[in-house]
């Protein structure tokens, strides 16, 4: 009892200097990152020629002979040097990517990466956005879609690539491209307003709870969760989404005029296929087929804007991926039960 009375002891002495360590840790890095919280970010550019030369190179290396392997190194050598010599300029391509949640979370990323492109690209140039998102909050799509706008102001061809899927907000983005390319079974449209409210007021009522919502302005609240909603304010409310849902045709018709409107704004998702013919997009292609035909005319670059983490930040996310892994191991074993039984 007493070995055991002394390894306790000396468990908690240890435990307890590791959590001083790290809570000291946590305080230096947060009074570091206030000094720069606003200057950490930096802009990364990848050559994607050299990625997709890369794999090429290595399938030849295993599949080719070395004669012939030699060979066309030496022919690829002398056109290289015969471009050169003609001083051949090629195009310039800038690879964005967009993955978007509710918040459009993403378009703090964006907006520094398309302000670093727009300094140098030209009419000559384009911009290809790998675009997914089943689309959000109207006022978070709207300001990503006007980031994209600028592009189009700026006179740069912009090409959307949907591979899974681009409805709601998501389409609001997509149409902002001069040309829309989308995977067979990519889901898009959804060209429609949602709103949910949820109200527990008569749960309240029934425990005898009261709750007030004090306003100044008619329609200052028109819906609440709490209180005692009514049909003027259900109807205030619906107007708000028709409105919404009106801005959001016209926004859509601006950049896609050869669309009939009012057919395919009623909130119905198409896939790839039905989507062409609805003339939601202009051609089914995967982006990885698209980039892969510009890399042999053009420079391709991709572009990704990337904040440094906190400390506190990467322990947050170093938690909420093990908490996200126990989830999924947990849901898998209790999904393959089920499945078995």
């Amino acid at each position: 009892m007493e070995f055991f009375a002394e390894y306790a002891g000396f468990l908690a002495r240890t435990v307890t200097v590791v959590v001083a360590v790290v809570l000291v840790l946590i305080v230096i890095a947060a009074l570091r990152g206030k000094g720069r919280q606003a200057g950490r970010g930096h802009l990364q550019v990848q050559k994607l020629n050299d990625f997709y030369r890369s794999l090429r190179e290595r399938l030849e290396q295993t599949v080719l002979d070395k004669p012939d392997l030699k060979a066309l190194r030496k022919l690829e050598g002398k056109q290289a040097k015969l471009k050169k010599r003609a001083g051949d300029k090629k195009a310039r391509v800038f690879v964005l990517d967009f993955d978007g949640d509710i918040k459009a979370s993403a378009t703090e990323h964006l907006r520094h990466e398309i302000t670093a492109l727009l300094a140098i690209a030209t009419a000559q140039d384009e911009v290809v956005l790998r675009l997914e998102s089943g689309g959000g909050m109207v006022h978070s799509y709207g300001l990503a879609a006007s980031q994209l706008a600028r592009i189009r102001q700026a006179g740069v061809p912009l090409t959307v690539c949907v591979d899974k899927v681009a409805a709601s907000g998501g389409y609001m983005m997509a149409c902002i491209g001069e040309k829309i390319l989308s995977a067979p079974f990519a889901i898009l449209g959804s060209i429609g307003v949602v709103a949910q409210v949820p109200n527990v007021h008569r749960l309240l009522k029934k425990h005898e709870i009261d709750f007030e919502v004090l306003t100044a302005g008619t329609y200052k609240r028109t819906l609440t969760v709490f209180g005692e909603n009514t049909e003027k304010g259900r109807e205030k409310f619906q107007e708000d989404l028709e409105t919404t849902h009106t801005l959001f045709k016209g926004f859509v018709s601006r950049y896609r005029p050869q669309l009939t409107i009012d057919e395919i704004a009623t909130g119905e998702v198409w896939l790839g296929l039905a989507a062409l013919d609805n003339k939601l997009v202009d051609e089914l292609k995967t982006s990885d087929e698209y980039l892969g035909e510009r890399a042999r005319e053009a420079e391709l670059f991709h572009l990704h804007y990337a904040e440094k983490k906190t400390l506190q930040e990467r322990f947050g996310l170093a938690a909420s991926v093990a908490i996200d892994r126990v989830l999924l191991n947990w849901w898998s074993r209790l999904s393959q039960q089920r499945f078995w039984q």
